[in-house]
């Protein structure tokens, strides 16, 4: 990233950001704008909303009136959601929090006259802007595939119309047909989520499909409760799951969408669904203003504030913050911190320390849930971990049923934390 004087300000300002005393600001409400409403912004929206009392005024803007969580998705691809189950809209945000919801896409930002531009045409200004947009893909991640080859192999990582395509795909694959998914590299959003994926389209292909085979090509050595997984596949799906790590080619991979064929290592297998989940970077939006590093945006621990600009928050997905996973829960609890941290700054509220957490559930079968989780600190340098836990192998039948109902619990909990 190159350095100007903005940018040099702004990294040598941010610490203090969150300590100093109330903005000064021109006249009327010191307005917060946030762009992204999934996990991160909606939260952020509706705490600050919420706990300034109406002391702020908050903009959400999100292009989607329907937002459909990414998390649970994959409980939809094998039959234990329905789509509507993960579907929710910003309506209680506007009415019950006065947030003022745009429907549109942010387009640009103007960090010298903090202004955000929409697609629609105008902009909307801020005091403090607040960018959780989530993920985009890196071009050429993947040999052979791009967005425009989405509908014919997809990605299903942004959850909606693309998840409801995979499904059909996977529903209408011929008796003995081979699934195959193409993994990303690390790091990436949901680190156990392709691998649920997989269990989730075996469980669906069991009942469905039984003499069908699943091949994950993985550019990895390893993933996210890889032994979880593997026990799971072998106890509950044995033959049909092959994945074919870093050692045995899997990150040697193209693809031919209008072939439908995917070629490992040199050895081409026609396929009959391809689910292609590429490397990944920040939200578009992020980039376009300038807070990235690379494909993320890095962020101070202790309020995730941009270490380019002092008045920009990344969250979630798109920050580069240390130690915690790309999820919806670490997106959430971030949310929580700078909401506290932006209020502070811009009313004088009191902010408290920063303080992180996470689990990350995934169902195998039916009944069968694991989970992994941590706990977090702010340093100077990062988001440290400090413990964490993860479910062992081997574990009864009723303990995984028990996590299982958990994080039902916890969706539950988490979308009223989002929405309202």
């Amino acid at each position: 990233m190159t350095l100007n004087r903005r940018v040099f300000l702004g990294a040598a300002g941010v610490v203090a950001a969150g300590l100093s005393a109330p903005m000064v600001l021109a006249q009327g409400k010191p307005r917060v704008v946030v762009v992204g409403g999934g996990a991160g912004g909606a939260t952020a929206a509706r705490y600050i909303a919420k706990d300034s009392k109406g002391e702020i005024d908050v903009t959400l803007i999100e292009p989607s009136r329907t937002y459909y969580t990414c998390f649970f998705s994959n409980l939809y691809l094998g039959g234990f959601q329905e789509l509507s189950d993960i579907a929710h809209s910003y309506g209680t945000l506007a009415a019950n929090y006065g947030i003022n919801v745009v429907h549109d896409w942010a387009t640009g930002v103007d960090r010298d006259a903090k202004t955000v531009s929409l697609a629609g045409g105008g902009s909307v200004p801020y005091d403090k802007l607040i960018l959780s947009p989530g993920i985009d893909f890196v071009d050429g991640a993947v040999e052979g595939w791009d967005l425009s080859a989405q509908n014919k192999m997809p990605h299903a990582y942004k959850a909606g119309s693309q998840t409801e395509l995979l499904k059909a795909q996977i529903m209408a694959m011929p008796e003995g047909g081979t699934f195959a998914m193409v993994a990303p590299p690390n790091p990436y959003r949901c680190p156990p989520g392709p691998y649920e994926r997989v269990s989730m389209v075996a469980h669906v292909l069991k009942a469905n499909n039984p003499t069908a085979k699943i091949i994950v090509a993985d550019p990895k050595p390893k993933f996210s409760k890889m032994a979880l997984f593997q026990e799971g596949w072998g106890n509950n799906y044995e033959g049909m799951v092959d994945w074919i790590g870093e050692d045995f080619g899997g990150g040697n991979v193209s693809v031919s969408p209008d072939a439908m064929t995917v070629t490992i290592d040199g050895e081409e297998t026609k396929v009959d669904v391809c689910n292609v989940i590429p490397a990944m970077k920040a939200g578009r939006i992020a980039e376009m203003a300038g807070v990235t590093d690379g494909n993320w945006a890095p962020v101070n621990a202790a309020d995730m504030s941009s270490k380019a600009d002092p008045d920009i928050y990344v969250l979630g997905d798109a920050s580069q913050q240390g130690d915690m996973p790309k999820s919806g829960f670490s997106a959430n609890s971030q949310a929580k911190v700078c909401a506290n941290a932006v209020r502070g700054a811009l009313t004088g509220s009191k902010v408290f320390p920063a303080k992180f957490s996470n689990t990350c559930w995934s169902l195998i079968d039916t009944d069968d849930g694991v989970k992994v989780g941590a706990t977090y600190e702010a340093t100077p340098e990062k988001i440290a971990k400090v413990d964490g836990f993860i479910s062992q192998t081997g574990e009864d039948a009723d303990l995984r049923k028990a996590t299982y109902e958990e994080s039902l619990g916890w969706y539950a909990g988490i979308t009223s934390d989002m929405f309202g």
